[in-house]
């Protein structure tokens, strides 16, 4: 296994991303069509903040199979914008970062996601899914 990995080499380069306009069911869309859990909110590929799968359950019954329940999230969504429900002070990596300086950042803040920047232009994104997945294909164990 590499020692000197950087986030470069492991993260998610084709992020998809929000816009701070964008309906939360345009959010909930992107989370179930493409199998993740977090978005980063982008204005000109700047990073403006981030909503996750988490951060919308909070507010909906996202969970849920009911067809009532599934009408008050559409209600519920239109009360509320992606703008209002994102993080907006998040922490970023540089893509130049060392992985396991990263992981010991996501351990000690038990974050899931941090976006990759360089000179505040979203490049990438980094999850602890993009570490097992890396891990997983290096270990010869």
């Amino acid at each position: 296994m590499k020692t000197n990995l950087l986030v470069k080499d492991i993260m998610t380069k084709e992020v998809i991303t929000l816009h701070q306009n964008d309906s939360l069911e345009l959010a909930e869309r992107l989370f179930n069509q493409h199998r993740i859990r977090h978005l980063p909110v982008v204005n000109e590929g700047v990073l403006k903040g981030m909503v996750s799968k988490t951060d919308l359950m909070r507010i909906s019954f996202l969970d849920s199979l009911s067809d009532t329940e599934s009408t008050v999230d559409e209600a519920i969504y239109q009360m509320f914008s992606v703008e209002q429900i994102m993080i907006k002070n998040i922490q970023t990596v540089n893509w130049n970062a060392s992985i396991k300086e990263v992981t010991e950042l996501l351990i000690s803040k038990e974050f899931h996601a941090l976006p990759v920047v360089v000179e505040d232009k979203l490049v990438g994104i980094l999850t602890t899914t993009d570490i097992l997945k890396y891990f997983l294909n290096t270990c010869k164990c």
